[in-house]
């Protein structure tokens, strides 16, 4: 279909003055008549909420579309599917085919960055109905005289919609359809397959519909689907005890995470932290002379959110740790988090951006019974709501300026979902490679909202999901319709506010467990280190889940050379991930049964099934545990009747299994999973055998 041609469209045909209204069907309710289409499209996939938001892809995908096509009557239909970058005004168009019961399909490929809007076009076609008419009625030997006369009007009008070479093909073949000679040789013009082609080519549109709103995509970069990211505190960076630690620090530790295999290192706030009401050592109310602060408490005399902390050095400092995680081939991630301390400059320049309580002073954040005296949340209910708007716009647009084209985003269920709808949107307007990790530990409807409004990916309940039934139902969903169209699982199996109850017993196995789990399950996953390769795992006290010495409170310096560090395991686990592709997206996630509630057994592929990976874990970090695997062959495209080896990535093992049903035992203590490539047997001409 040429564009030219593209752009003949019209809802329906107009009438000429005089001309009789065509017939309609039956009246809406309140009497308001339909109007003459005859051609219904419903149940269009994939569609968010009636199309009220896009569906994210990244460059590359190909986007398989499905509706219900059907009209009245028995006449046959054309459907296209039209896509157009939003910054152009052509469509491109491909042919939708049909499935069964009424249900067709097309497909397009997102190409670049940026945001796509596609619909269903579907119009009688008057020509195919002809035809497919005809060709019953020479079956069944009748006189086609009449109908042939028809048949050549359809094709002089497709002639007059033509062009050039295509509209003398056209008006030849209709007086070949007219003509006088013998009438199966004009049936035979009729239904030549060139003529088909053609007027497939030319339509008549005049009366096409399309669906009731144009549908969206947003295309991101490849990082929106797979990432390995890595926190740390910049102030704990320091090659000494006692110092405080800044970005040439964290520049000397670029090596290390290379080395342990992540691609992004995520800095919590780098900003001047304030002075007043500061919190000291495991949030203390009362700071030490020498307690810096925790780094959420922004602001103070040296300035606000677009101001570095002055003893982690200069913007300039900060530019160059940009370009030196970059050429280690990681990216640097920034926090941002829409809060102030008492000392930021806002909260003299702008009062009416914070609440304020009975006694005129400014309301601190509380979680009751909880309260954080060193933190003013902003205040978004405020009847100066533009201003601030922009100048938060300002703040992130400021960051992409400095090279940063990832944000973490604290706490974002707790400002408007409209503001973060139009934030993302300007910002990924101008800039469409940026990407927004949403951290939102809230209610699931909440959570999947903020991935509507446009977060790039999202934190997730993984902490708190143990048993093979919590974590098999939860990442079901995760990674099924509707919710795998718009939401990105992040996983994380600690942060600096989140030491689960999990983690606090058990020494190294329950760590090795969880980064085995989130780093297969999970394309994006993510660790809060050193505490976590160190297996940091004391907690204030019984019961929570706050971490003694917590780094949001005081410096920390790590050894990053104790033995019980996880440094070798991490690094193996993320060149694993490199080097299979089916790690590298969820949708083909399946959990696969084993007679065992202590283990549990997943796998992922590639959509061609050349990269099959099988997880079997140990979810008990105590024991050692064995079971049958029950392996779904189809779905893995593996013959029951044929061996197949699997190769486990981490311990370079390789077992024979035969059918779907293998023995497997696992020590928690040694190694907590299998990590198995599949392999299937393949014989050469000289009947030699391997596995590929």
């Amino acid at each position: 279909m040429t564009r030219a041609t593209a752009g003949r469209i019209r809802k329906s045909r107009v009438r000429s003055k005089g001309e009789p209204a065509p017939a309609l069907r039956a009246a809406r309710p309140g009497g308001t008549p339909p109007g003459p289409s005859r051609v219904v499209i419903e149940r269009i996939s994939p569609e968010i909420d009636g199309g009220r938001f896009p569906i994210k892809r990244i460059v590359g995908d190909r986007v398989r579309v499905e509706a219900d096509v059907f009209a009245d009557g028995h006449d046959v239909l054309a459907c296209v599917l039209r896509v157009r970058r939003l910054d152009e005004e052509a469509w491109s168009e491909s042919p939708m085919e049909p499935l069964v019961n009424d249900r067709w399909w097309g497909e397009f490929t997102v190409e670049q960055t940026g945001r796509y809007a596609y619909t269903a076009l579907v119009w009688v076609d008057r020509f195919a109905t002809w035809r497919r008419d005809l060709e019953k009625r020479v079956q069944a030997g009748q006189d086609v005289a009449v109908e042939l006369l028809a048949g050549a009007e359809f094709v002089e009008e497709a002639a007059r919609r033509a062009e050039g070479r295509d509209a003398e093909r056209l008006a030849g073949f209709a007086r070949l359809i007219r003509g006088r000679g013998a009438s199966g040789a004009r049936v035979d013009a009729a239904v030549d397959k060139t003529l088909a082609g053609l007027m497939r080519r030319y339509p008549d549109r005049s009366e096409a519909e399309a669906a009731g709103r144009e549908l969206g995509v947003v295309v991101d970069r490849p990082q929106a689907r797979y990432s390995t990211w890595y926190e740390l505190f910049p102030r704990s960076t320091a090659a000494e005890p006692g110092r405080h630690g800044s970005f040439r620090d964290c520049e000397a530790r670029l090596p290390y995470l290379a080395e342990l295999g992540f691609d992004v290192l995520y800095l919590p706030p780098i900003h001047p932290i304030g002075e007043t009401n500061r919190k000291g050592r495991n949030n203390s109310v009362r700071a030490a002379p020498d307690d810096p602060g925790s780094p959420w408490a922004i602001g103070s005399r040296e300035g606000g959110h677009d101001a570095i902390h002055p003893a982690l050095g200069t913007i300039e400092d900060f530019r160059r740790l940009v370009r030196k995680a970059r050429e280690a081939g990681i990216e640097v991630a920034l926090d941002l988090a829409f809060q102030c301390s008492p000392d930021h400059p806002y909260v003299r320049e702008h009062p009416e951006w914070f609440r304020h309580r009975a006694d005129g002073s400014i309301q601190y954040a509380e979680n009751p019974p909880k309260k954080y005296e060193d933190i003013f949340p902003i205040n978004f209910d405020t009847p100066d709501w533009r201003a601030l708007w922009e100048e938060l716009l300002r703040v992130v647009r400021y960051w992409v300026g400095q090279g940063v084209r990832m944000f973490r985003v604290d706490n974002p269920h707790t400002k408007p979902f409209a503001f973060w709808e139009w934030l993302i949107a300007e910002v990924k307007r101008d800039d469409p490679d940026v990407l927004f990790l949403s951290e939102a530990f809230t209610r699931p409807k909440i959570m999947y909202r903020l991935a509507k409004a446009g977060f790039t990916q999202s934190y997730t309940y993984f902490c708190w999901r143990n048993t093979k039934e919590e974590l098999a139902q939860y990442f079901t969903e995760l990674t099924q319709p509707p919710a795998r169209e718009f939401f990105r699982p992040n996983l994380w199996p600690n942060t600096p506010d989140i030491l689960t109850e999990y983690l606090q017993w058990g020494g190294r196995p329950p760590f090795m467990i969880r980064a085995l789990l989130a780093s297969t399950l999970g394309a994006s996953y993510g660790i809060y280190g050193p505490a976590f390769e160190l297996c940091e795992h004391r907690a204030i006290e019984a019961g929570t889940e706050e971490y003694l010495h917590s780094e949001k409170y005081e410096i920390r310096h790590w050894d990053l050379d104790r033995p019980e560090s996880l440094r070798g395991l991490l690094a193996r686990i993320n060149r694993i991930r490199r080097e299979n592709p089916a790690l590298q997206q969820d949708h083909t996630l399946r959990f696969h049964p084993i007679d065992n509630d202590q283990l549990m057994c997943y796998s992922k592929c590639t959509e061609d099934r050349s990269n099959i990976i099988v997880v079997v874990a140990n979810l008990d970090y105590r024991y050692t545990q064995a079971g049958w695997v029950d392996l779904a062959l189809d779905t893995l495209g593996l013959d029951a009747k044929q061996p197949y080896q699997v190769h486990d990535l981490l311990s370079d093992a390789r077992y024979l299994w035969h059918g779907s049903r293998n023995y497997v035992q696992l020590n928690p203590h040694v190694m907590p999973a299998h990590v198995l490539r599949v392999r299937r047997r393949v014989r050469t001409e000289r009947d030699f055998e391997y596995f590929l």
